[in-house]
């Protein structure tokens, strides 16, 4: 009866010894090859023997040699080592290797306004990487969807999990506007009361009676009541929204940043935010994962960086003063 304690890798060094002795044709040089001494090779050949019910080798005091049976298993097991051995070595080179498949999950918003320039740029570099996104606002499991990278936007930081997060980014909630319907409305508004008289677009982020808490960069805080013009769902639609002139909207700096880039949008009342938050990283294996996300994630990281110090500088933490 086979012993259910054993390991499947004692189980397969079993085999394994088996093979380098029929190759080698002693048990003394097979256990030369493997390192082991010659009689933790014997309990191989003996327990695998006894797990296979088969007499696998005919013992002489010289030698050993393949019975019929030891022979018909040794012609598949040395194919299926060497399928092992394979697929170990690519495990192993998927921790150095910049290749192969590069399976993401991120917010509909992110994936829109921020990762498509992202991805590409990264493949400039990194041809040799592809890159699969997943974009929903649902948090998918990264174990039963076979997700790499799951770049997730949180305010108050992240519930405990079973995955580990890294710190990609800080950003916050502000307020933004088209130059058109700035210009259309007297400009921008210079105190927060001044909301009152705007057009304001929000997402469902924010309760039906809208109550928009704004902060400054010293800590003081100004409450306002707007009422919403136009509600949407996600912030993706409200950026879009706000950039074809339908008036002002709270949207996160990250989502923001490509528009004010291009001077599709301003920042309304720059020194002042609704709210603060960080994008993370999430990954089956944190530091220990395959090379392709670990370069992505840094990648991220970086641009992003870049991205907030030159559009945003008043609103960084070190402008606090």
């Amino acid at each position: 009866m086979v012993d259910k304690t054993e390991t499947i890798g004692g189980a397969i060094e079993d085999v394994r010894a088996f093979c380098t002795v029929v190759e080698l044709g002693t048990v003394s040089a097979a256990a030369r090859q493997l390192q082991e001494t010659k009689g933790s090779i014997s309990r191989r050949l003996s327990r695998l023997e006894k797990r296979l019910a088969a007499r696998l080798l005919a013992r002489t005091p010289r030698a050993v040699s393949p019975t019929e049976e030891g022979t018909a298993f040794y012609t598949k097991a040395r194919e299926a080592l060497k399928w092992m051995d394979d697929a170990a070595e690519g495990a192993r080179q998927s921790q150095d290797v910049l290749r192969g498949h590069l399976r993401v999950t991120a917010p509909i918003d992110l994936g829109m306004d921020v990762l498509p320039d992202l991805v590409v740029r990264f493949r400039r570099v990194h041809p040799q990487i592809k890159v699969e996104l997943l974009l929903t606002d649902s948090p998918l499991d990264l174990a039963a969807n076979r997700i790499d990278l799951a770049l997730r936007a949180n305010v108050g930081g992240l519930p405990d999990m079973a995955y580990r997060a890294s710190k990609l980014a800080d950003f916050h909630i502000g307020l933004y506007a088209a130059p058109d319907y700035l210009a259309a409305n007297d400009g921008s508004p210079d105190v927060p009361s001044a909301l009152a008289t705007h057009s304001m677009i929000v997402s469902r982020a924010f309760p039906e009676a809208t109550q928009l808490l704004l902060t400054d960069q010293r800590g003081r805080s100004h409450q306002i009541i707007v009422s919403p013009v136009i509600r949407t769902s996600d912030y993706a639609s409200l950026l879009r929204l706000v950039v074809a002139g339908g008036g002002i909207g709270p949207i996160p700096s990250l989502v923001a940043t490509a528009s004010v880039a291009s001077g599709a949008l301003l920042p309304v009342l720059p020194e002042w935010s609704i709210s603060k938050g960080t994008l993370y990283a999430i990954s089956l294996a944190g530091h220990g994962a395959p090379a392709r996300v670990r370069v992505f994630r840094d990648f991220v990281r970086a641009e992003l960086a870049e991205a907030e110090a030159r559009f945003f500088p008043r609103v960084r933490p070190e402008s606090n003063t």
